[in-house]
């Protein structure tokens, strides 16, 4: 039951901060509920890994293979490729779909939601890290902002290259297992934080009502007035 509420809160949470339920979401013919498959099921499978037996298996194994003793800072900037990527995108050849200006918006909105939502859930949780340093296990912080980054990369390129556009989920799913492996996190964190990250860049760049923002004080009230979708 309490996994269950946990599921309930963080779903609830994401909408309504992002100011439309998923059902409303759906309104945007190229927003529909397969675009939450994939989040919704990674999310889930690292609620119900919560405090697990198996979940605790996975860690010994990871901690068997990567040995106890291994540690490494990687981690702390391979959140941070994708980021790099949805700006370096241009210069290489590939088109984007909006200007520096709306990238960063999107960005600066995501990232501050998905740290929201993290922050909140470990809070609430309090799960115990596998190195026993702190209770703020659940869900991974790491991950989460790395899914969310090579999400808006994703979104931002997938039409013009999809194999660039794809790049960012590999230093995303590397941010993951080397959480793991140093012992950080368990592999139920890596799930949730992974799902949420998704979450968060999917409805950002679907629904941000901060997108059409400009400058200039009728501009910017305008945005408000107007959120646009479908970008």
């Amino acid at each position: 039951m309490k996994k269950l509420s946990i599921l309930f809160l963080l779903v609830l949470f994401i909408s309504q901060m992002n100011g439309q339920t998923i059902d409303s979401l759906a309104i945007n013919k190229k927003l529909s509920y397969k675009n939450f498959i994939v989040p919704t099921a990674l999310l889930t499978g690292g609620i119900f890994l919560l405090n697990s037996t198996p979940n605790n298996a996975i860690q010994e194994k990871s901690n068997a293979f990567f040995g106890n003793e291994f540690s490494s800072k990687i981690d702390d900037f391979t959140p941070l490729v994708p980021l790099a990527q949805i700006y370096a995108g241009r210069y290489i050849g590939f088109k984007p779909k909006n200007t520096v200006f709306h990238q960063t918006v999107d960005v600066v909105i995501a990232n501050s939601l998905t740290l929201a939502v993290v922050q909140i859930t470990k809070n609430l949780v309090k799960e115990e890290r596998p190195d026993g340093s702190n209770n703020l296990s659940f869900p991974s912080g790491h991950t989460a902002i790395a899914f969310t980054n090579a999400t808006l990369l994703f979104q931002e390129y997938k039409d013009s290259n999809l194999w660039y556009a794809s790049s960012g989920f590999i230093f995303a799913t590397a941010t993951g297992i080397l959480r793991m492996a140093n012992n950080r996190h368990y592999s139920s964190d890596v799930l949730a934080g992974a799902g949420i990250g998704l979450l968060s860049g999917i409805l950002v760049t679907n629904y941000n009502p901060f997108q059409t923002i400009k400058f200039g004080r009728k501009n910017i009230a305008s945005a408000f007035v107007y959120p646009q979708f479908g970008r």
